[in-house]
């Protein structure tokens, strides 16, 4: 039976990319290890929680007694690294806190990965490993930095990053590339663009914009809000990684995008009109600093070498998404006390 090793996976892409793998290869072992900060939750996997072929482990990807004793245990064949802090607000006001985990935390499941993978792991020129190993490293486009009003990133694009979560992001691709040219190790690196879907954590822009019409708050908006994504519902993360986790050719990077480009304002306004709320509801905050203006993926690699595509338009994607928020506010609502309350006054107390 081939072991997985999902880190992160009890938060918002990691928890869809877990149940998807749990459910369509019944002969895989799927083992999920998350700390449980405050965006993991182990509530978003409840219907899996019975399933044979599947196991959380409560752990730190910078633990490196633990990460080793998970791999000793469970003969892990591939991890797939989720495992991250994530939101750029956050990271401007504790750099710290993303240079550890995405950095350090990155570094040690490499290391770890290392020395159980290779046929020798005592000779340092050895690059040669057990068949089928894979390190996938989940990234983000907003490594690339940020565009003008034209141009894609391509994933041959230097790393440019604005935000300490991007640098950190940008650091451990460079690490994992690193780990590649170096020592050999099978590895693939994934960017992908805005996801969006059910499970999010609602500090992001759509579910945080779906609750607060729901409670009818005010919708802080950074700056004009002509900031510029390409949206990528989390499904089709998911079933991209699953595509470059068994097709990808080792040592590359694949860009993952949804081909939906749309401004933040739009994105506010569609949810209000679609919940039927006033636009009064819209209150512009100052913008952050380093926001970046655009991004928008070019997807044409793992299009054209690996036939993934797409299944979502947004249309179809952000109707569903909507609807998952109304028929889970009880979810919303386990979620947005304590921490995450504390966190939403901090960040828009000048509204």
């Amino acid at each position: 039976m081939k072991t997985v090793l999902v880190t992160g996976g009890a938060g918002f892409i990691g928890s869809n990319f877990v149940k998807l793998m749990v459910k369509k290869y019944p002969d895989y072992n799927i083992i999920n290890i998350d700390a449980l900060t405050y965006a993991g939750n182990l509530e978003n996997l409840k219907d899996i929680e019975g399933k044979s072929n599947y196991t959380f482990i409560k752990a730190d990807i910078r633990d490196k007694e633990k990460i080793e004793n998970i791999f000793e245990s469970n003969d892990v064949s591939a991890v797939v690294n989720f495992a991250a802090e994530s939101h750029v607000d956050r990271s401007i006001e504790e750099p710290e806190v993303f240079l550890t985990t995405n950095i350090i935390g990155t570094q040690v499941l490499l290391d770890t990965a290392k020395k159980y993978w290779k046929v020798n792991s005592e000779d340092k020129y050895c690059k040669e490993y057990k068949s089928g190993v894979k390190f996938l490293q989940v990234s983000t486009d907003e490594v690339y930095g940020a565009l003008g009003k034209t141009g894609m990133f391509i994933e041959t694009m230097p790393l440019m990053p604005n935000s300490p979560y991007s640098a950190s992001k940008a650091s451990a691709d460079m690490i994992v590339r690193a780990y590649h040219e170096t020592f050999g190790m099978p590895v693939n690196i994934t960017r992908c663009s805005n996801n969006y879907g059910p499970y999010q954590f609602p500090e992001k822009l759509i579910p945080l914009v779906i609750n607060n019409c729901l409670k009818q708050k005010d919708l802080p908006v950074y700056g004009d809000g002509m900031q510029v994504r390409d949206w990528l519902h989390v499904s089709d993360h998911c079933s991209a990684i699953d595509t470059v986790l068994h097709k990808g050719k080792d040592g590359e990077v694949y860009n993952i995008g949804g081909n939906n480009e749309r401004a933040n304002i739009d994105i506010v306004k569609l949810i209000i009109k679609t919940l039927d709320k006033s636009e009064d509801l819209i209150k512009y905050v100052k913008d952050r600093p380093g926001h970046d203006r655009r991004y928008a993926i070019d997807n044409t690699k793992i299009t054209t070498q690996l036939g993934w595509s797409p299944a979502y338009t947004f249309e179809k994607g952000i109707k569903e998404t909507i609807q998952w928020y109304l028929d889970n506010t009880e979810w919303i609502e386990n979620i947005i006390t304590g921490d995450y309350a504390n966190y939403y006054s901090n960040m828009y107390s000048n509204i």
